[in-house]
């Protein structure tokens, strides 16, 4: 299953409404190199398509320069209206509120594997909704389980589960009761990054696929949204190892491929886990989006910065930017 994807001659940067734009001050420095950076408007599309991104942040609490980055999140917004909810990593939470971000809008939740920097602010997500007036189901959409890590439905039932749960008093989400909406997790066969992609049936207006990729002991997934023949790829945490997911891929020229970016090319990396800078290269290479943007960023990452691009360049020759929170690309 290959989404087809229209490649456009030029790409705009806006934001959403709600939304607060990210700095346009000078960018931050490291020991390198300034870190490129991709012009922020103070106002977000209130028509049209556009991925935000709530959280750039990896797995430690970092704090860098004149801000911190929330653990990995993303904001689909289609005509000024929040849609998708990936991701929810630590911090994220109050991303999403500062995006403008309501549970009641939501087609659905995907998540990209169950690591706490990815899906640790779940909960609160979750019961923040419960104020509001959603009474529709919501899908809540990731990885099948393996070894110490339960599937999607399992990490709910634990989570939120009335009888054992570790928020049993926020139970309701499971069966719709107690006032609140209904979860409905479904589970993607991953094959440790080896099984077919999936198509997610969350909206008319837009195409959701989910492409199992390789992240060490951990089932994950990338994915891709497709809206009026356009595109954007979500790599997720993926190592070198995910080849189905390059093949399935390459040549589909997509808007935007948001990567993320957590080790260097340094000696003593986890290669396992993630792909070093020159792999991202490789990768947007056979993918040959219009811009390159990485996020899910560490200081790790970040402070050899001119040597990662040097890594990327020698695979990919477009256009390359380092997220930060709340930044917003349309497409």
């Amino acid at each position: 299953m290959k989404p087809i994807m229209t490649f456009l001659t030029g790409l705009t940067l806006l934001g959403a409404p709600g939304c607060i734009a990210a700095q346009t001050a000078a960018p931050a420095q490291t020991a390198t190199a300034a870190i490129p950076r991709s012009e922020q408007p103070a106002a977000c599309p209130a028509t049209g398509a556009a991925l935000q991104v709530l959280g750039s942040g990896g797995p430690i609490a970092e704090w860098a320069g004149e801000q911190g980055r929330a653990g990995t999140s993303y904001l689909l917004w289609i005509d000024g209206t929040p849609r998708l909810l990936i991701d929810a990593g630590a911090g994220s939470y109050l991303r999403f509120a500062e995006a403008g971000g309501r549970l009641a809008d939501l087609d659905a939740i995907l998540l990209t594997h169950l690591h706490a920097d990815h899906a640790g602010d779940l909960a609160g997500v979750l019961n923040s909704g419960g104020f509001e007036t959603r009474t529709a189901p919501l899908p809540i959409i990731g990885p099948d389980g393996a070894e110490r890590f339960p599937g999607t439905s399992e990490f709910l039932a634990r989570l939120l589960g009335k009888e054992a749960g570790a928020f049993a008093y926020n139970g309701g989400f499971i069966d719709g009761s107690e006032n609140k909406f209904r979860l409905e997790p479904r589970d993607i066969t991953t094959g440790a990054g080896r099984a077919a992609p999936a198509g997610l049936d969350v909206s008319n207006d837009y195409s959701v696929f989910a492409y199992p990729v390789h992240h060490g002991p951990a089932p994950a997934l990338g994915y891709v949204i497709e809206w009026q023949g356009k595109a954007v790829v979500i790599t997720g945490d993926q190592s070198a190892q995910s080849e189905r997911f390059a093949v399935e891929l390459a040549g589909s020229k997509p808007v935007i491929l948001f990567a993320h970016h957590v080790i260097n090319g340094a000696e003593g990396q986890p290669r396992g886990l993630h792909r070093t800078p020159a792999q991202i290269g490789e990768l947007a290479g056979a993918l040959a989006p219009q811009r390159l943007v990485l996020t899910h960023n560490m200081q790790r990452s970040l402070a050899p910065i001119a040597l990662s691009l040097a890594a990327i360049g020698e695979g990919y020759a477009g256009a390359v930017t380092v997220a930060a929170d709340l930044d917003c690309y349309a497409f």
